[in-house]
């Protein structure tokens, strides 16, 4: 547990405001980390279950950005109950107050400034800030041990990537101890690890922080015309005023896993640290094709470091002939309550309650909550987010022109992407003339 001992008073801070604006139409009525990730989790789960995992179970989720769906899912999956309820024990969502002026957050800096009256009252002695829109498996303990063992003011988590594919996150330049001292914003030629040529450290977005260096750099950047963000000001700030700021190698954390479990199952191996900025309809449509492999970097099933999320009453998911259609499944991670009724669906991920009707065949797709796809459709390399409805006999990613013409088509990877069916607030009239309104929705 992280409230004493080695580690001191550790608070957890999340950001969860981001727009992610490449993610549209998946964002146009929720925040970046609500969006549905492996057909049940939320993106922000993975960032709390590694929290929590780690023994830091006091954390701040900082919330913004159309956050209504992100914030009930905080309500009805993240909380302790009874005896475990306390000063040391929650998950407590923050709304942009406005504490330090009539703003909202000005950056992921601004967002922690305005909320150190939290930091003040769990009297924490040290802060984890991590980012709550990627997809990553992380022992945060063996972060907080380095950080310690460098007696550093500010610890980075650092992925190790190859060289030609660093150049589009923020780079990091070290010494040999791995201290940081120079930090790159997209560097057209990124710097390599001293020990691994070939090889970048680039950010995660993740960050521990002695508190008071917190506060005072946080105070500084709020007194400047600046971005107020972590990576663009604080941190290259810090490296240039000679503070200690270490990059952690995110490639040395090792995920507990049972021995037992993976001679037992051929198929199993070992958990093994796992990152992924899903930040763009490409990169979020691969990841859920990588977990589909049996090969996957990532799993879902292992006991010792699970991935938590909200869990519904819905019944389990069914697939069966119907209509005279077989039924063929293969390679689909479906979560609770979904069915399919004689169809064929292969690479896919299918969320929470969506149907899939004869004769119809799903291919290297993502189906959300509540989708139903009608009879004899054909749809490959889509994305439908949660409500659609799919008329029969629909085909989709097939022709090029004909889906530009009816759907979103993603310009740097083609995929097709629908997005949940517009809300709109509509006047209507009844017989006797009398004005009222109620919500539809129109495809």
């Amino acid at each position: 547990m992280m409230h004493g001992g080695k580690y001191g008073r550790v608070l957890g801070i999340v950001l969860a405001g981001g727009k992610g604006e490449r993610l549209m139409p998946l964002t146009r009525y929720r925040a970046k980390p609500a969006v549905y990730f492996a057909a049940k989790y939320r993106i922000i789960d993975f960032a709390l279950s590694n929290l929590i995992n780690s023994g830091i179970f006091a954390v701040y989720v900082l919330v913004q950005f159309k956050s209504q769906s992100l914030n009930e899912h905080i309500e009805r999956g993240w909380q302790f109950g009874g005896a475990l309820r306390g000063r040391d024990f929650f998950v407590t969502l923050v709304p942009a107050q406005m504490w330090r002026g009539e703003h909202w957050f000005q950056g992921t800096a601004d967002a922690v400034f305005q909320n150190m009256h939290l930091v003040s009252l769990f009297k924490a002695d040290r802060v984890c800030i991590f980012a709550a829109d990627h997809i990553y498996k992380m022992d945060v303990e063996q972060m907080l041990a380095w950080h310690i063992e460098q007696k550093a003011d500010v610890t980075l988590a650092a992925n190790v990537v190859p060289v030609f594919e660093a150049s589009q996150f923020g780079c990091i330049r070290t010494d040999a101890t791995g201290r940081i001292i120079e930090f790159l914003e997209k560097p057209a030629i990124p710097p390599e690890i001293p020990d691994k040529p070939g090889f970048s450290y680039v950010s995660m977005g993740n960050y521990i922080f002695e508190r008071d260096i917190l506060e005072d750099s946080l105070i500084d950047d709020s007194q400047q015309p600046t971005s107020h963000d972590f990576g663009r000001d604080i941190i290259p700030n810090l490296v240039a005023q000679n503070a200690r700021v270490y990059a952690y190698d995110f490639s040395t954390n090792v995920l507990p896993h049972s021995t037992a479990q993976i001679e037992q199952l051929h198929q199993w191996r070992m958990d093994k640290p796992y990152w992924r900025d899903v930040g763009t309809l490409k990169a979020y449509w691969q990841a859920h094709m990588e977990l589909l492999s049996p090969a996957s970097e990532m799993t879902l099933y292992n006991p010792l470091w699970p991935i938590r999320t909200v869990s519904f009453a819905d019944p389990p998911s069914y697939s069966y002939p119907s209509s005279g259609h077989d039924c063929t499944v293969n390679r689909v991670l479906a979560a609770e309550g979904s069915r399919i009724l004689g169809a064929t669906v292969s690479g896919s991920v299918l969320s929470r309650n969506c149907v899939i009707q004869s004769g119809s065949v799903i291919e290297e797709s993502i189906v959300g909550q509540g989708v139903v796809i009608g009879r004899n459709c054909r749809i490959k390399r889509a994305i439908i987010d949660s409500h659609n409805y799919i008329p029969d006999n629909t085909v989709i990613g097939e022709d090029p022109e004909e889906d530009a013409r009816n759907y979103f088509v993603d310009p740097h990877s083609g995929l097709v992407t629908l997005g949940m069916p517009r809300i709109l607030y509509q006047k209507e009239s009844d017989e006797k003339g009398m004005d009222s309104f109620s919500w539809s929705t129109f495809s």
